[in-house]
C-alpha cells in the first residue's frame, strides 16, 4: 500500500487527489495550517467516518523546514504532491509579501526538507509541483509549452516562477524525482467563490432563482484554456509513476474568453447573459494576462494522458452544483 503526503489537501485540488488516491488503494495523508480556523468542507465526507476517517491531517507549518522534515521522517510518504499556496492572482497584488513567502519560500523549504531527508534517510519519496500557467503572464508564443519562456504578470506568477525553477534545481543538483506540472486553468465545484469562474456560475443560479438580477466583472476579453480540476489531477499522479522526472504543461488546447464563460453559464439556466453581466473597472488587473493557451502534446505523448470533461460539459456541471446548493439552502431555511 502506497503512502502519499498531499499539501494543500483542503483545497480544490487536494480534494479531488485525495479521493483519486483512495480509489487506487492509497494510505493518505494531508497537510493543513498549524494555525487558525480550518476551511474543510471540500474534505469532510473524507474525515467524518469515525473512528477511521479515510485520510490523516497533519497541522504542519510550511514556514518551518525542520517540522516539515520531521513529517517526513515520521510518514515515509512514497509521492508528495505540492499543492499549498496562496493561489488567488487578485489577491497576490494586495498581499504580494504573503504570496511570495507562501507560494515561492514554502516549496523551497518543503524541498530542502526532502534533500535533509534524503541525506539522512538515503532515499527520498517522488515530488511533484504545482506550477502555473500564470508564469508564462505576457505570453511570447501561443500556445504556451515546457520551453516557452515565462513572464509573470502577477505577485503570484513571480511566486510560482520561484518555486518552479526551485524544484527543477533541486532536481538537477540534488538527483531528487521532482516534477513541475505547469497546469493551466482548472475549474470545478469546489472552486472558491473568490475566482471569477465560480463568481460567474454562482451569479447565474442565483439570477435564475430569483435572487439577484446581475453580477460584475472584470475584463470580458480575456482568454483562458480552461479544464477540469479531477482530470488534472489525474496527470499529477501520472507524472509521479514515469521512471524519470519532468515537466509538463497540462492543458487542453482551447481557448475561450471569459464573456464566452459567462454565455454558457448563463444558457445552461436559460438566460442571456449579456441582460446581466456588467463590467466594472475595479474588477481589472493592474496588470493583465490577456491570452493563455497551453500546448499539452508533451504529456498527452508521454503519459498518454487527456482530458475528459469538455469547457461545456465543466460549465454546466458547475452551474448545476451552484443551483442543486442554493435550493438546498432554500429547503434547509423553510424547514
Amino acid at each position: 500500500m502506497r503512502r502519499a503526503l498531499i499539501t494543500g489537501i483542503a483545497g480544490q485540488d487536494g480534494s479531488y487527489l485525495a479521493e483519486f488516491l483512495l480509489e487506487r488503494g492509497y494510505t493518505v495523508h494531508g497537510l493543513v495550517r498549524p494555525a487558525g480556523p480550518l476551511r474543510l468542507e471540500r474534505i469532510r465526507h473524507l474525515i467524518e467516518p469515525q473512528p477511521r476517517p479515510r485520510i490523516t491531517l497533519h497541522r504542519v507549518d510550511l514556514h518551518s523546514t525542520a517540522d516539515l522534515t520531521g513529517l517526513l521522517e515520521a510518514l515515509q510518504p512514497d509521492e508528495v504532491y505540492h499543492l499549498a499556496a496562496q493561489s488567488q492572482v487578485s489577491l497576490s497584488f494586495q498581499e504580494p509579501l504573503a504570496t511570495a513567502e507562501t507560494t515561492g519560500l514554502g516549496t523551497l523549504r518543503l524541498l530542502e526538507a526532502l534533500r535533509l531527508y534524503r541525506a539522512a534517510s538515503g532515499w527520498c519519496p517522488r515530488f511533484v509541483q504545482a506550477s502555473s500557467s500564470e508564469q508564462f503572464g505576457q505570453v511570447r508564443e501561443t500556445p504556451q509549452r515546457e520551453t516557452t519562456p515565462f513572464h509573470p504578470r502577477s505577485p503570484y506568477g513571480v511566486a510560482k516562477v520561484f518555486a518552479h525553477f526551485a524544484t527543477v534545481n533541486y532536481r538537477e543538483s540534488y538527483g531528487l524525482h521532482a516534477s513541475c506540472a505547469i497546469l493551466f486553468n482548472h475549474e470545478s465545484p469546489r472552486r472558491p467563490a473568490t475566482f471569477v469562474t465560480r463568481k460567474i456560475t454562482q451569479a447565474a443560479a442565483r439570477i435564475s432563482l430569483g435572487l439577484d438580477r446581475q453580477v460584475a466583472l472584470g475584463n470580458l476579453d480575456a482568454v483562458r484554456d480552461w479544464g477540469f480540476a479531477g482530470d488534472y489531477v489525474r496527470a499529477l499522479w501520472l507524472m509521479l509513476q514515469q521512471d524519470e522526472p519532468d515537466d509538463y504543461v497540462i492543458a487542453t488546447g482551447e481557448c475561450h474568453a471569459v464573456r464566452d464563460f459567462c454565455a454558457a453559464a448563463f444558457d445552461a439556466v436559460g438566460l442571456d447573459y449579456q441582460r446581466h453581466v456588467v463590467v466594472d473597472p475595479k474588477f481589472f488587473r493592474p496588470a493583465e494576462v490577456d491570452r493563455v493557451v497551453g500546448d499539452a502534446s508533451k504529456a498527452r505523448a508521454r503519459l498518454h494522458w487527456t482530458p475528459h470533461v469538455s469547457f461545456a460539459e465543466l460549465v454546466r456541471m458547475m452551474v448545476a452544483a451552484d443551483v442543486a446548493e442554493l435550493q438546498g439552502r432554500s429547503l434547509t431555511v423553510a424547514a
